[in-house]
């Protein structure tokens, strides 16, 4: 870590991603994240590195699993409906086992919807939004301190499992001013082509990359194997914050914006004599269930809270499988809501104490 720097998220991210490696950015602007790809544009020429601005979020995508088929540490980032151009590209690498990096700066839907921060993209995020069985690694920041740290690991992980890696940021995060600490540098100079990489044949033999397989077996098989691959990762790679769950007796529980936001509603029901909690999916792909079952034996019940209508309401039901309450309060189209209104949704479901 270096000296603390004043930036603001969308700027924050794109340096914590060119100091984890990024070699290539391609993007296609949308608001509320063009702070991102306007710092790349000025930073990666600077390094000798390459930014591509496509003429649209379709082709952006697949210049990155163009790239990202030669081993390259490769990223991109768009909001809401610029995600949802690229579902089908998503579903190509998922199949393909290339590595990559995709950041949604979530933005008010459906539709064009507008600019102003949501978290209603978690259903496209970690149910795949693009067709047939696949799924992307999902990290939900909560601080730009944290988005920072993440883009290292994003990158050590899409590699790690040769996966897209999806940071799934919003427009409060993107728009807000923190001071951030970076890790150092990586040094792009050691890292490696990997064997499988198509980088020109040479002297060994042809490598190929695709998701195509008309052989309904042979299809079978590469979905099969994409299965154990996920099952790796649920069981070494799911990452969850604890906040005051030590001694609580109720569990609330949310992720990115929304549950920084908890975390002073759960300080209020403390000062107030209640023993609250915060639990925080970090991973909500792979979900942390396991978590959810063991606290479902110690807390009265769960208040999840979300800026839409309930999306990881049902990983939280199933993790607590049945075994405690799990109420809801949510808040859509942009709308954030404050600690204060968490409070009180919790009282109400404590019967007004």
């Amino acid at each position: 870590m270096g000296e603390r720097l004043l930036m603001k998220g969308a700027e924050a991210l794109a340096e914590a991603a060119i100091r984890a490696g990024a070699q290539i950015f391609f993007g296609y602007p949308i608001t509320p994240q063009n702070e991102t790809p306007e710092y790349f544009s000025r930073r990666m020429p600077e390094l000798g590195r390459k930014y591509v601005q496509a003429e649209s979020e379709v082709a952006s995508i697949n210049m990155v699993y163009g790239a990202a088929s030669t081993g390259t540490r490769v990223i991109t980032s768009s909001s809401s409906p610029g995600i949802s151009l690229m579902q089908e590209g998503f579903s190509y690498i998922g199949n393909s086992d290339v590595p990559c990096v995709v950041v949604n700066v979530m933005r008010g839907g459906p539709g064009l919807g507008n600019i102003a921060p949501a978290q209603a993209d978690y259903f496209q995020a970690t149910k795949g939004g693009g067709h047939g069985d696949y799924h992307s690694i999902v990290l939900a920041p909560h601080t730009v301190q944290e988005q920072c740290d993440l883009m290292y690991d994003a990158f050590e992980l899409a590699e790690k499992y040769r996966i897209m890696v999806v940071v799934l940021s919003d427009g409060l995060l993107g728009q807000m001013m923190e001071p951030v600490e970076f890790k150092d540098w990586v040094d792009v100079s050691k890292l490696k082509t990997p064997d499988w990489a198509i980088v020109g044949k040479g002297d060994r033999p042809r490598n190929l990359i695709t998701s195509f397989n008309l052989d309904p077996e042979g299809l079978e098989k590469m979905n099969l194997a994409l299965q154990e691959k996920y099952k790796k990762i649920a069981e070494n790679e799911t990452r969850y914050e604890l906040f005051m769950m030590d001694d609580a007796e109720y569990a609330l529980t949310g992720f990115g914006t929304v549950a920084r936001i908890m975390k002073t509603t759960v300080k209020m029901l403390r000062e107030k004599g209640i023993k609250a909690g915060l639990i925080r999916p970090i991973t909500v792909w792979p979900f942390p269930y396991k978590v959810y079952e063991e606290f479902a034996d110690k807390v009265k019940f769960f208040l999840d809270v979300e800026m839409n209508e309930g999306q990881m309401l049902e990983d939280v039901k199933l993790g607590v499988n049945g075994k405690k309450p799990v109420q809801f309060y949510g808040r859509f189209g942009g709308v954030v809501p404050t600690a204060e209104e968490i409070y009180k949704a919790f009282r109400l479901h404590l019967g007004g104490c």
